[in-house]
């Protein structure tokens, strides 16, 4: 469901779903990422179209290497492109969060049927969330505003869902990864009531408004996330390590994922039902 969504936007990010279909690839979903699926759009957000795809079995039989993405210009407030299933699969294996968070997503401009669901429960099995936490701690130090006192407004969402996504992991001992959207981490993370109070004041403002403007980073925003990256610090190193045997496993569990996906998809490009 895509309410809200300009229809133009939305066919032509159809339009390119299309196109990268007609290069021989099938989509097994397309989702809105970035602002609008973390849930702080502005009036004139962007529209971030990640897609999963998978190429014939064909492709996987000769010498030459695909890309394993697929890029698209950007053009205005379309941004369009996908990734492989394989580097999806093995970035997880290394931690990144990113294909979790697409799976995640609350808006889809199209999949197959139940993949998504299927997918995420593998991601589930597979991913380390204390090695996912390297990811959002990353983030985090990236977008931290370097001077408190005049800073971008709007670029504060971008060090709060990290943050806000750590002290999800944070509460749970890094056994769950944190959902996509900002307003389910406020609903499952312990927070002040004052800095909860700040943060929607801002989801509002930057929702009402194309420009949100420079000033000062409010103070419970600041101590927040100044509190997170130190509690982060502080976990033991060994936490984001895993034994060989575990890391056999889930290497074993995505690669059966994987080539159940290219036989499945060998079929249906052969009219074989499965």
């Amino acid at each position: 469901m895509l309410e809200g969504f300009s229809p133009h936007a939305v066919s032509e990010v159809r339009r390119r779903l299309d196109e990268a279909r007609a290069s021989g690839v099938r989509i097994l979903f397309a989702i809105e990422s970035g602002s609008r699926a973390w849930g702080f759009p502005s009036p004139d957000s962007d529209y971030d179209c990640r897609f999963v795809y998978i190429r014939p079995i064909d492709d996987h039989l000769k010498l030459t290497v695909d890309r394993d993405v697929i890029e698209f210009p950007i053009e205005g407030e379309i941004d369009t492109g996908g990734w492989d299933l394989r580097k999806a699969l093995l970035l997880a294996l290394k931690g990144n969060a990113v294909a979790a968070e697409w799976a995640d997503s609350p808006f889809s401009y199209e999949e197959i049927d139940g993949f998504r669901r299927r997918f995420r429960d593998l991601l589930e099995k597979i991913i380390v969330p204390a090695q996912a936490a390297r990811h959002y701690a990353g983030l985090l130090r990236h977008h931290m505003p370097k001077d408190a006192s005049d800073t971008k407004l709007k670029r504060l969402f971008y060090a709060l869902r990290p943050a806000l996504s750590l002290q999800y992991m944070q509460e749970r001992d890094y056994r769950e990864l944190p959902p996509m959207t900002i307003s389910r981490l406020l609903e499952k993370v312990e927070i002040d009531v004052a800095l909860r109070t700040v943060i929607d004041e801002l989801v509002a403002m930057k929702k009402a408004t194309r420009e949100m403007g420079m000033g000062p980073m409010p103070a419970p925003i600041e101590t927040y996330l100044a509190d997170v990256d130190a509690r982060y610090a502080a976990m033991p190193r060994h936490r984001d390590e895993i034994d060989q045997v575990s890391i056999r496993r889930r290497h074993e569990l995505a690669e059966s994922f994987y080539i159940d996906m290219v036989r499945a998809e060998n079929a249906a490009a052969a009219g074989v039902t499965t």
